[in-house]
This record gives structure tokens, C-alpha cells and sequence, in this order.
């Protein structure tokens, strides 16, 4: 007698144990209270031309993430940015390197190489189309070759762009 009272106690730790597991992993929901049912219930009828609802289907809810705030743009960095801009709209057509030398020169606007480098990253100009704006600058002047506007386009005295950059406009100014 006294192995079934044993053997009734463990079964019934085990039987709390899982109900406590099941309570836990379910989260609240299972925990709730059924509602009470009226003592006499009507039976439901549904009319034989409706057809049986689809089951619901719901996606799991996405974690809740904020993106960080983009850094505050400087002051040193706006004006750069703006002067920038400003080159880069006079139509004349600058290179990357042309556009850097140009804002951080003392002859030039004289910005901290930090502060050059975000304005031209910022912008992110179309360095092909400043190549044939510079391109269409010298066409205008006359005297250019194809060999010779090339150089004059890649040199690091002339204008500063890629090989492929000058590629590029001479073949759009049709030389």
C-alpha cells in the first residue's frame, strides 16, 4: 500500500511539473479562463449554401527595431556641401580630384580634407557627366584632338578624371 501512495505522489509531481511546463511555454494565453456556457446552449445551424471559413492565417509579428538616427550634418560640413554643389552647377565640369583640390586649396575654399571628402560623398556627383561638361568646355575652345583632350582631361595639372571618365566624354562630344 504504502508503494501506490509513492507511486501516486510522483505521478502526480510529474503530471504538476508538465502543467507548469505547458503554462509557461504557452505564454498567457492558456492561462485565461474559459468563459462560462449558458446551461442551455441552442444548437448552430449554418445554411447549407455557405461554404466553411477559411482558417486564419497570421505572419508572426516582426520585432519592434528603431533605426539609429543619422549622424547631424556639421557646420564645417554644410558649408562644404554647399560650395560643393556650387562648382559642381557652374557647368564647367569638375573631376573628383579636381573637386577636392578646389575645396581644400588656401587659393580655394580652404575646408578641412575630412570636411571636402564627406560634401563630395555626399552629393556623389555623376562623375561622367562632369567629364563631358568639362569635355564640351575645351570642344567650345577648338584646337583639341582626341589624344590631346584625353590628356587634358586625365592629366593631374589638367582636370584630374579617370582614363574612363575621359573615354567616356570625348566619345559624347564626338571626337
Amino acid at each position: 500500500m504504502r508503494k501506490f501512495k509513492i507511486i501516486g505522489a510522483v505521478v502526480g509531481a510529474v503530471l504538476l511539473l508538465i502543467l507548469i511546463v505547458t503554462v509557461a511555454t504557452s505564454g498567457p494565453a492558456a492561462v485565461t479562463k474559459p468563459a462560462a456556457t449558458p446551461a442551455t446552449t441552442a444548437p448552430v445551424t449554418t445554411p447549407a449554401t455557405t461554404a466553411p471559413a477559411a482558417p486564419a492565417t497570421t505572419a508572426p509579428a516582426a520585432p519592434a527595431t528603431t533605426a539609429p538616427a543619422a549622424p547631424a550634418i556639421t557646420a564645417a560640413e554644410q558649408q562644404a556641401i554647399d560650395s560643393a554643389q556650387s562648382y559642381l552647377s557652374m557647368g564647367s565640369g569638375f573631376s573628383k580630384a579636381g573637386l577636392f583640390q578646389q575645396l581644400t586649396s588656401s587659393a580655394g575654399e580652404g575646408f578641412a580634407a575630412a570636411d571636402a571628402t564627406f560634401a563630395i560623398s555626399y552629393l556623389h556627383p555623376n562623375w561622367d557627366a562632369q567629364a563631358v561638361e568639362s569635355a564640351q568646355g575645351y570642344v567650345s575652345m577648338g584646337g583639341f584632338s582626341h589624344a590631346s583632350l584625353i590628356e587634358q582631361l586625365t592629366s593631374s595639372s589638367g582636370e584630374g578624371f579617370t582614363e574612363a571618365q575621359a573615354e567616356y566624354a570625348v566619345a559624347k562630344v564626338g571626337l
